[in-house]
């Protein structure tokens, strides 16, 4: 399989680019950098038929790669805790600015992937993460904490409250 095209990479940044920007991410200013990364997913994409995570080892099979299939599962936590993602293809809004630099960011994914989550009970007091609430325009989210721009309104991470 060939790599892909310099036009195909460019397609891919775009959509990325303009996909990440609705939803209140950034993209890594280093363009070169993000590139590289584009081709790889638009690599894994011809290989797996799905866009794995270039920088984590994709075991071929869609379920078992869920939680890297970009945006992989990981990706709010490590913002959140370290600004980038693992593999740095989405950056908080002061590295994309340019008023700070992504460090490295530990691997959160298990060993082999995740494993099979049994079924919550049932009732509030069961959910896995807290839900945030979006006081400017209701949005909801459940994760650990809220997200750094709502990805409706573009509020502030200041502006959400926990909801649940």
């Amino acid at each position: 399989m060939p790599p892909p095209s310099d036009a195909e990479i460019e397609r891919e940044y775009l959509r990325l680019k303009k996909e990440a920007e609705a939803g209140g991410y950034h993209l890594s200013p280093d363009r070169a950098f993000v590139n590289g990364l584009v081709a790889g997913l638009l690599a894994n994409t011809e290989r797996y038929g799905y866009p794995s995570c270039p920088c984590r080892l994709a075991a071929g099979i869609r379920e078992r790669d869920l939680d890297i299939v970009c945006p992989c599962d990981y990706r709010d936590p490590d913002l959140t805790e370290h600004g980038a993602c693992y593999c740095a293809l989405y950056v908080s809004g002061e590295i994309a600015a340019g008023n700070a630099k992504a460090g490295a960011v530990p691997e959160r994914r298990p060993p082999g992937g995740p494993k099979k989550k049994e079924t919550p009970a049932a009732g509030l007091g069961a959910l896995p993460f807290p839900v945030w609430r979006c006081r400017v325009c209701g949005y909801l989210c459940a994760r650990d904490s809220p997200p750094e721009v709502c990805p409706v309104c573009k509020a502030k991470a200041d502006r959400f409250e926990r909801f649940i």
